[in-house]
């Protein structure tokens, strides 16, 4: 009885080691990602797919890295809370070729390239120190450079898709050559000092002012000219019929009007007919 329990005591401390080697030495890789297996902390260069794999446990161990999309996003502390993004910085503030002081506020969406996940875990290291020394360092310079080579005004009137072309052309060489697919670079929002938007506000106030004062006084021109027209032509009308109003052509029109009676004329209260006298 005693050798029969000792025996399966032994035979469970197997299958529980067993069962131990078994979990240690199993990696499952979810969808959208991939792992790179280490020994004793060195890369290997093997890189398991999705799926389910087998290291050698202790020896062996892995880095996940995302092959999704994954978001770097800019923005203001209180709104940092409610962001989906997987990694949140505050916005970059620089200045405008003219010296303007802005803000600004943009998103990066990126993956890593599986085929070179190895490489990124032996050259820069896991996906966060991924996104501080490559997404984060990069983007916010070329961010912090780039409009420089704008006034505030060509940024205030809509420059915004000439300043993100240009830093999405930069950065991309920059993150294929670390190992990253670059998606987009969206610039949401270049926030102005208040005292700016002030001044360009009250600019175009003053702007609409002058064009509205412009449009009234050329409607005014358009009226007078329109007057002097109408009274020029009225003037040169009655020139005309005066130089045609002939002695004749007036003895023609009375004539022409006169029914054969004679004017009859008021005497004493009685009508007289003139015609009696010319008999």
């Amino acid at each position: 009885m005693t050798i029969k329990t000792s025996a399966l005591e032994k035979l469970l401390g197997f299958l529980a080691v067993a069962g131990l080697i078994f979990i240690l030495s199993v990696r499952t890789v979810t969808a959208g990602s991939v792992k790179v297996v280490t020994r004793f902390g060195k890369v290997t260069g093997r890189v398991l797919e999705p799926g389910m794999h087998f290291i050698v446990p202790l020896a062996e161990g892995t880095t996940t890295y995302n092959t999704k999309k994954v978001i770097y996003e800019t923005t203001s502390e209180d709104k940092q809370k409610g962001s989906d993004a997987d990694y949140k910085d505050y916005p970059v503030d620089t200045n405008t070729k003219d010296g303007q002081q802005v803000d600004i506020f943009y998103t990066v969406r990126f993956s890593v390239d599986p085929t070179k996940a190895a490489w990124v875990a032996q050259n820069i290291g896991n996906e966060h120190a991924l996104v501080e020394k490559i997404v984060k360092t990069e983007s916010r310079v070329k961010v912090r450079n780039v409009p420089r080579e704008y006034t505030a005004t060509e940024l205030y009137t809509g420059n915004v898709a000439n300043v993100q072309g240009q830093i999405e052309d930069m950065l991309r060489p920059l993150f294929e050559d670390n190992g990253l697919t670059l998606d987009s670079v969206g610039i949401r929002e270049i926030k102005f000092t208040e005292q700016y938007v002030n001044a360009i506000e009250a600019k175009q106030i003053e702007a609409v002012n002058i064009e509205t004062a412009k449009n009234r006084a050329e409607k005014a021109k358009h009226e007078k000219d329109a007057e002097i027209i109408k009274a020029e032509a009225q003037a040169e009308s009655q020139r005309l019929l005066r130089q045609d109003l002939t002695p004749d052509l007036v003895s023609k029109l009375w004539i022409e009007k006169w029914n054969g009676e004679l004017p009859k004329v008021m005497s004493e209260g009685n009508i007289m007919d003139v015609s009696a006298f010319t008999q």
